[in-house]
């Protein structure tokens, strides 16, 4: 671990203005410091931003919900106006990592996490994510884990969140700050598929915090379920997760909303297939209509074709229960 300039500002003006290419906002720290540890990333300047006032969770006046970044991940899933109103991310939320963890990352962070594949994690091999124009092993490699959607040549790493994918098919925005003021960008914008540029996870400018995490008034509370799909049944990252949500005019569908996690750079939407769910019967020939559209251009590599077979299997439980008020 290099050495680095520690900083502690008591107002969000204060860690933008400290922010810059070389500076790295800390809060929990559950993926950065293991970052750190491996010297996979080299900050010179640490800005700890736990004593911002950034923990409140709020009604907004279109009747959603404003959730700090800094509010825990513990506390965000038991919020019981989460657990009632937006229960797949909450299910999300308890899908991912440990009860200690989550204790201590918080909801902006994990927005932030990195990819955890081992090529990325090997600072002895290339990787493209680390040194640009280095190469991709994986392509090559063992990549069991790895994108099926969404790749590119330059990079075929998956994001690790389950809380991103429950926000994605909710709608959520991000809200940031940064020294030319604040905006907000919507959740299928935020994150960013590898194409040329794989270092780059989201669109997050050098000296932008994220501040919240909004929630739209509608969060599918009755017809919802997120189904993580993982090698072990504690504590591992998604092969393949789903969030779905539904909203049904007598007997067809209304909305939907589906969301894939651990088969591609980002949370995996595609609106046409949520579309074309529309006006649909909730039954199993339109499920597996489906996916098989949204798997359509999986382009799978040596060792993760299964995963095709698994997120189509996936998404087809996920929206029965979803259809059944998210009983499994």
């Amino acid at each position: 671990m290099n050495p680095f300039h520690y900083s502690k500002p008591d107002s969000v003006q204060d860690a933008v203005h400290l922010a810059g290419p070389a500076s790295r906002f800390i809060a929990g720290g559950t993926n950065l410091l293991d970052l750190m540890k491996e010297n996979l990333t080299r900050p010179e300047h640490l800005i700890d931003i736990t004593g911002l006032p950034l923990r409140e969770i709020s009604e907004t006046d279109r009747g959603g919900l404003m959730i700090g970044a800094l509010v825990s991940n513990a506390d965000l899933a038991w919020h019981p106006v989460i657990e009632q109103r937006y229960p797949l991310l909450s299910q999300a939320i308890l899908a991912g990592a440990s009860p200690q963890l989550r204790n201590m990352a918080s909801t902006g962070g994990n927005l932030l996490q990195r990819t955890r594949c081992y090529y990325f994690y090997d600072a002895n091999v290339p990787c493209n994510k680390r040194e640009p124009g280095s190469g991709c092993p994986a392509r090559e490699g063992l990549n069991r884990i790895h994108a099926i959607l969404g790749a590119s040549a330059q990079c075929v790493a998956t994001h690790p969140s389950d809380m991103c994918v429950a926000l994605a098919a909710l709608e959520a925005v991000v809200h940031v700050q940064g020294r030319h003021g604040a905006r907000t960008i919507e959740f299928a914008d935020f994150h960013r598929l590898p194409g040329d540029s794989p270092e780059r996870d989201n669109n997050l400018a050098d000296d932008e915090l994220i501040t919240a995490i909004e929630l739209p008034a509608v969060g599918f509370a009755e017809y919802s379920h997120y189904l993580k799909v993982r090698d072990r049944a504690s504590y591992a990252f998604a092969l393949v997760s789903v969030a779905a949500a539904l909203d049904f005019t007598g007997p067809v569908i209304r909305e939907a909303r589906l969301a894939l996690g651990g088969v591609a750079h980002k949370p995996w939407r595609d609106p046409a297939v949520e579309n074309w769910l529309v006006g649909k019967a909730a039954s199993l020939e339109t499920f597996t209509a489906a996916a098989d559209a949204l798997l359509q251009n999986a382009q799978p590599l040596q060792h993760n074709a299964f995963k095709v077979t698994l997120a189509r299997r996936a998404i087809v439980r996920a929206l029965s229960d979803a259809a059944r008020g998210g009983q499994a």
